[in-house]
C-alpha cells in the first residue's frame, strides 16, 4: 500500500484495454500502475516494494503469458493478490496459484472491482494459518 491506498498493478498489452482497465482501478479508488507485458511487470514488481495486486491479461507477448506470470509472482512476492482476464483462453481456476480469481473477457467492471476489493480485504493463502505464540 502507498499511503493507504492500496497499489494495483495492470498488465495488458492492447492499449485500449490497458487503459480501461487503469481507470477501473482509478475509479475503484485504487493507485494504478501500469506494464505492456510480463517482463516489464517483473522490472515494475523489483523496483517496488508496494504492490498489492496484480490484474493481467493471459495472452500477451514476451517471455511469459499470465498464467507463468502469475505462478512466478506468486513464488517471488506471496503477498501479492492476482486476478486474471482472458479473452481467448480457455483454462480453469485450478491452473492458476491459489487464491488467484479468472475473469473472462470482457468483464464486467463491477465484478472485478468487487473482486480486487474481496481480495485486497482478505489474506487468501498468503499468510500462515496459525499465528506464532507469544
Amino acid at each position: 500500500m502507498n499511503n493507504g491506498i492500496a497499489v494495483v498493478l495492470v498488465v495488458e498489452d492492447s492499449a485500449i484495454i490497458r487503459m480501461g482497465a487503469v481507470d477501473l482501478v482509478l475509479s475503484a479508488g485504487y493507485e494504478a500502475l501500469e506494464a505492456r507485458d510480463a517482463d516489464e511487470a517483473i522490472r515494475i514488481l523489483e523496483s517496488r516494494s508496494d504492490i498489492d495486486l496484480v490484474f493481467t491479461d493471459v495472452q500477451m507477448p514476451g517471455t511469459m503469458d499470465g498464467i507463468k506470470l502469475c505462478h512466478y509472482i506468486r513464488e517471488r512476492w506471496p503477498p501479492v493478490k492476482l486476478i486474471v482476464a482472458s479473452g481467448a483462453t480457455i483454462l480453469e481456476e485450478s491452473n492458476l496459484p491459489m487464491g488467484s480469481r479468472l475473469f473472462s473477457k470482457p468483464y464486467d467492471d463491477h465484478t472485478i472491482a468487487d473482486a480486487m476489493a474481496r481480495l485486497l480485504a482478505s489474506d487468501v493463502s498468503i499468510r500462515p494459518a496459525v499465528e506464532p505464540s507469544c
